[in-house]
């Protein structure tokens, strides 16, 4: 059974229809892709999925709950966690500290939030278990503003390992990377997958092809082709539209 699966997602904001009858399944310990044209419906298909829209109709379903529906805040706490394209960093802490935030026995004790929350032993123990997991060890005390954009990118993936949670959701974790960078990023992506479920809209194919076990083709506001990336370099949708060049 599917780790998480969404069922016949239909989404429409006022006459304009966005998503229609999206059916995605990912699978424990897989890495799975989405792609397709700008304006496909890929971020808002990421919105329903982590509960950020609620759907106008289907089911979304998580280890066998139905979550349809549910908060972002509940979704995280059963388990799930996403970046966003455009990256959502306390600027003005630092690199330990924008993890600390993101720890569950943080925010079950916010209430009693001073300076010295930062420097509390079990939580420095576990915010730098996850930047040594990211690959930022050596940078705790860095102002987050200062680090690179690669860098940046790898933190916040951190946060959203914060959670501890068993399937994260990445939104274009290439955007505004350079070549090196995007290389690290995929040796990053290739450890977590060890331990995560990674699912990953992504604009570059090469990217995507390399890591994913399985991807879904969105276009129109609809799946129009599944499979492994192998097969979907012969398939006839993916070559008809702008995506075949790539793939």
């Amino acid at each position: 059974m599917a780790l998480f699966e969404a069922i016949n997602i239909h989404k429409r904001f006022g006459s304009r229809v966005v998503l229609e009858d999206i059916s995605l399944s990912f699978e424990e310990g897989k890495i799975s892709g989405i792609m397709g044209p700008n304006g496909a419906g890929k971020t808002t298909c990421f919105h329903c999925l982590t509960g950020h829209h609620r759907p106008t109709r289907g089911s979304i379903l998580f280890d066998g709950q139905d979550i349809t529906g549910a908060s972002p805040q509940k979704i995280a706490r059963l388990g799930a966690s996403r970046s966003f394209q455009l990256m959502n960093l306390f600027d003005d802490s630092s690199v330990v500290e924008n993890i600390i935030l993101a720890l569950p026995e943080f925010r079950q004790s916010y209430a009693r939030l001073n300076r010295k929350v930062f420097t509390h032993p079990e939580f420095l123990q576990k915010a730098g278990l996850i930047l040594q997991q990211v690959g930022l060890q050596g940078l705790e005390w860095q102002p987050s503003q200062s680090l690179s954009y690669g860098n940046r990118r790898a933190l916040e993936i951190g946060v959203a390992l914060a959670a501890n949670p068993r399937i994260v959701f990445l939104d274009e974790p290439t955007s505004g990377l350079g070549a090196e960078a995007t290389r690290q990023l995929a040796e990053l992506i290739k450890n977590l997958r060890k331990k995560y479920t990674i699912v990953m809209i992504e604009h570059d194919m090469n990217f995507l092809f390399e890591l994913a076990d399985q991807i879904s083709v969105i276009h129109w506001g609809q799946v129009i082709a599944q499979g492994a990336p192998k097969e979907l370099q012969s398939n006839k949708w993916v070559q008809r539209s702008a995506l075949g060049e790539v793939a």
